[in-house]
């Protein structure tokens, strides 16, 4: 897909690989080669297929989503953004995939923020992380918050499971790509061409509250699959460059039903999915929660390192970097699992 980005107050929008700076409103090619049950649900994510199977649009309404993220690591509003588009294009990116299969996303630069990393499944479960919560630079020139600015130059590695991307779901498949803009949407797209070479056009966006609380968040993600005829590209690119910003169109509050009846105005389409992005899971009791995950990962330091800094400390705390929960383990607790999990 060829193309540029709109940019849009709190968000984005990309077409294939190649973007223009923020702000500009630019035609928007689509074409090869040229260039969301743990917390914070609330959302909504739809898919559709257009008439013919020609291309398939992915829309995300994630401001419990997002807002569960910003909560639980005290964000400041630039970090917020920033982890708010990666966690709704993890979600665009995973949504609606084979059973089991999950995404891995992660920016690393050389801002202040450091890197956002972002882990989604196919559920719509979705939860991540910022190296700098507190990473908050001045604004850009045009009076928006610098997202770019705040991740730097560097990459974005993709790390796909359980995947049927190379009909192989025995392995991960990886790739990575150097950052175009450091604002999200620009670099998943220019990932999703040049690694997977899928023709798309990404749209994120993250609408921040006069206090820095996140007041809507979502996304959209235009798939070109193989079968699409010339003219219906002609016909998406004329519709992309007259379209609103995704931003725009959450801040009317046009939800999911409204965004894809927008973007597929003129194209007759059928719903092939519907799902709730969660954040999560962080569940801590159970089977599989928190507590006997990080337990499993207490065992990793061993006998002689988990009863000294229970001897100094009194007890063993671990923090979930995703989750941001701490959980506190004693003595006899830490045994139980030592010996539970003895090679």
């Amino acid at each position: 897909m060829a193309g540029a980005a709109r940019g849009a107050a709190g968000g984005g929008a990309a077409a294939g690989g190649r973007a223009r700076g923020a702000g500009a409103r630019a035609r928007a090619r689509v074409r090869a080669g040229a260039g969301a049950r743990g917390g914070g649900g609330g959302g909504g994510a739809r898919r559709v297929l257009a008439e013919g199977g020609e291309f398939a649009l992915t829309v995300c309404e994630a401001t419990g989503l997002v807002g569960e993220a910003a909560r639980r690591h005290g964000t400041a509003p630039t970090a917020s953004a920033a982890l708010g588009r990666a966690l709704v294009g993890g979600v665009l990116l995973t949504a609606f995939k084979g059973e089991g299969e999950g995404v891995s996303l992660r920016f690393r630069g050389t801002g202040p923020i450091g890197g956002v990393t972002v882990v989604a499944d196919s559920r719509g479960f979705t939860k991540g992380m910022c190296g700098d919560p507190s990473a908050d630079p001045p604004l850009r020139p045009d009076g928006k918050l610098d997202v770019g600015g705040a991740l730097g130059a560097g990459a974005l590695s993709v790390v796909r499971s359980n995947n049927s991307l190379r009909g192989d779901t025995s392995a991960p498949y990886e790739g990575q790509v150097p950052l175009v803009s450091g604002e999200i949407a620009e670099d998943l797209a220019h990932y999703l061409a040049e690694s997977e070479q899928v023709n798309s056009a990404l749209g994120l966006g993250v609408l921040l509250g006069r206090d820095g609380e996140v007041r809507e968040a979502g996304g959209f993600l235009l798939e070109v699959l193989p079968q699409c005829s010339e003219a219906t590209l002609d016909q998406l690119e004329q519709a992309l460059s007259e379209m609103p910003t995704i931003s725009e169109m959450l801040d009317e509050g046009l939800g999911v039903d409204g965004i894809t009846d927008r973007l597929m105005a003129g194209f007759p389409y059928r719903t092939t999915g519907e799902l709730e992005p969660r954040y999560g899971p962080c569940t801590i009791e159970g089977e599989g929660g928190l507590r006997e995950r990080m337990l499993r990962a207490v065992t990793l330091l061993g006998e002689e390192d988990a009863y000294q800094v229970i001897e100094e400390q009194g007890q063993l705390e671990v923090r979930c970097d995703f989750c941001a929960e701490k959980l506190q383990f004693g003595r006899d607790e830490v045994a139980s699992a030592l010996d539970t999990h003895e090679p």
